[in-house]
């Protein structure tokens, strides 16, 4: 049994522009706009067993109240001239520069309409076949840790560990990097930005919910209610859910 995350879900206060504003960005398409706005690559919408880490965008009421959220978005660039041409594009569709103690790096954070951070990285020889996104970056206190809780709760293969560092992606060798940070950020309010995991079909998800308890994993109550999905927060809190196959 495992699991794969299949999207990365942001909460905004107003959805269908946020999930254009994305689509536009990653030059994907918005699907099933209405109450959740899901983007993903063009022709790629497969479920309930997706091609891609898509990014599937949930309205609430409350907008974003964090200094910085602690997972983030890293877009991938082929060269100089793609990094500035992109960075100039998600500038237009209404990004804006932003400043999270970064200093003089070679990358740009920017933030999207509502405030939620991201980076374009410089070209990298890691990220050539990611496709856009490079990098779904989690800020945490041990790396090693969660290197452990991840690499137990996902197929996902485990690259590198370190004290400042982990490093994730598929067995297929396709789609962004999982990467865990050590930061000095102390979480204060729920993550504005998480991942959605997703059992393979045919797999039982009450099991994998329990193997995932059995792992660490804390049962979460966001005022979900009745719902086919299951909340739940990893070792340092940071929220996930486990989603229906169907």
């Amino acid at each position: 049994m495992a699991l794969r995350p299949v999207q990365v879900n942001i909460k905004a206060l107003d959805g269908l522009a946020v999930g254009r504003f994305w689509a536009e960005a990653l030059g994907w398409s918005v699907f099933r706009p209405g109450v959740t706005t899901y983007v993903g690559p063009v022709g790629g919408f497969v479920w309930p067993d997706p091609v891609a880490v898509c990014i599937d965008v949930v309205p609430v009421p409350e907008p974003k109240t964090a200094t910085k959220n602690r997972v983030h978005l890293d877009l991938a660039t082929t060269s100089a001239a793609h990094q500035a041409e992109l960075v100039a594009r998600l500038q237009a569709l209404g990004a804006t520069p932003a400043h999270v103690g970064q200093g003089d790096v070679p990358w740009t954070v920017l933030v999207d309409p509502e405030g939620n951070e991201f980076c374009v990285l410089e070209p990298r020889e890691i990220y050539r076949d990611t496709g856009p996104i490079a990098a779904v970056v989690v800020d945490c206190a041990d790396p090693r840790a969660m290197a452990r809780f991840w690499d137990e709760a996902m197929d996902w293969t485990l690259h590198e560990v370190t004290d400042d560092h982990a490093v994730l992606r598929s067995a297929k060798g396709v789609g962004p990097y999982l990467e865990f940070l050590r930061t000095p950020d102390v979480k204060t309010v729920p993550d504005r930005v998480h991942l959605d995991l997703l059992p393979y079909p045919g797999d039982d998800k009450a099991a994998e919910v329990a193997r995932l308890r059995a792992l660490g994993a804390t049962d979460l109550d966001l005022g979900q209610g009745d719902v086919a999905w299951t909340c739940l927060a990893d070792p340092e809190g940071h929220e996930f859910c486990v989603l229906a196959p169907s």
